[in-house]
C-alpha cells in the first residue's frame, strides 16, 4: 500500500487511534512512514513539556508568519492562532483552496510499478510529505500549549494567597506541643486561617481555636479543632492587625462559651 497520509502520521504521533490494522501493519514494516512518526513523536514530546514550566511565554506573531511563509501556507492558515484566534473571520481571510501537496507528484503511487520508474519524484515526496505533516503536528501542539496555559492561568487565578503566618509556641502547662498557624485570602477576599497543633497531651477536653486581640481584651472563638490540622472561615470585618494573636486552648464541656485559661500554644501572626 502507499505511504500513511501525513495528517494520519501526525495525529498517531499525538497518541490518536487512527489507524486500521492494515496502517498498523503498513507502518510498522515502512521506514519511511515509521521515521515521520518517530520524529514528529519526539517534537510533540518536547513541546507537550514545555507545560511543566511555572511560566509560559507565547511567541511573538512574526515567529508564525516565518513559519507560514517557509512553508509556503495559504491566507486561511498564516494567521497566529495564539494571537488572532479570539477575532472574527473577515472575508478576506475566509479559507481558501491549497493546492495539494503532491499535484506535482502525478498521478502514479510511488510504491506503484508506474512510479518506480520516477526516482525524481519519490526523492522529492518526503520533504514535502515532512512539511505538511510537521505543519499539522504543529497545529495541534499549538492548541495544547495554549489549552494548557489557559488552566494553568484559571488555577493560578483560583488558588488562595498566603498574607500571614505564626509559629505557636507552647506554655508552660504543656510543654511538648508545638504548633503552627497560616492565614491564606481567596480572590473574593474570604480568609482562612489554617493551624497545625503537635505533641499536645491526650484529654478529655476539647481543643478550641482563637483570635485574640494583641491588648487581651478581645477574643473570637474560630471553632473546634477536631485533628491534628484544621481550617477555620475568619468573619468579614475582623482586622488582624489587631486580632493578630493565634491561640488554641483545652475547653472544658461545661457550656460556658468564654475561654477557659488553659491555653496550650500562642503565637502572633507576621504578615506577607
Amino acid at each position: 500500500m502507499s505511504h500513511l497520509d501525513p495528517e494520519q502520521l501526525a495525529l498517531l504521533a499525538l497518541g490518536e487511534p487512527v489507524a486500521t490494522e492494515d496502517e498498523r501493519t503498513h507502518l510498522a514494516s515502512c521506514p519511511v512512514c515509521a521515521a515521520d512518526v518517530a520524529e514528529m513523536t519526539h517534537a510533540a514530546a518536547v513541546a507537550r513539556s514545555t507545560l511543566d514550566d511555572t511560566q509560559l511565554e507565547a511567541p511573538p506573531a512574526r515567529v508564525w508568519g516565518a513559519i507560514a511563509d517557509e512553508l509556503g501556507l495559504g491566507a486561511a492558515v498564516s494567521r497566529d492562532p495564539l494571537t488572532e484566534a479570539d477575532k472574527p473571520m473577515t472575508p478576506d481571510a475566509a479559507p481558501q483552496p491549497v493546492a495539494d501537496d503532491n499535484a506535482d507528484v502525478g498521478t502514479a503511487d510511488v510504491d506503484s510499478p508506474a512510479g518506480q520508474g520516477r526516482p525524481e519524484q519519490a526523492a522529492g515526496r518526503r520533504p514535502r510529505r515532512r512539511s505538511r505533516a510537521m505543519w499539522v503536528l504543529a497545529a495541534s501542539v499549538a492548541l495544547i500549549v495554549a489549552a494548557g496555559a489557559g488552566l494553568w492561568i484559571g488555577f493560578a487565578n483560583l488558588t488562595p494567597t498566603s498574607i500571614a503566618t505564626a509559629s505557636l509556641d507552647a506554655f508552660p502547662d504543656h510543654p511538648q506541643a508545638a504548633g503552627s498557624a497560616e492565614v491564606d485570602e481567596a480572590r473574593d477576599g474570604t480568609r482562612t486561617l489554617t493551624v497545625t497543633l503537635e505533641g499536645a497531651p491526650a484529654s478529655e477536653e476539647y481543643r478550641e481555636v482563637w483570635l485574640i486581640r494583641n491588648d487581651g481584651a478581645a477574643l473570637i472563638s474560630l471553632g473546634v479543632l477536631q485533628d491534628e490540622t484544621g481550617s477555620f472561615p475568619i468573619p468579614p470585618g475582623v482586622d488582624l492587625a489587631e486580632y493578630d494573636l493565634v491561640d488554641i486552648s483545652f475547653e472544658p464541656v461545661d457550656g460556658d462559651p468564654a475561654h477557659s485559661g488553659d491555653s496550650i500554644v500562642r503565637g502572633q501572626l507576621g504578615f506577607a
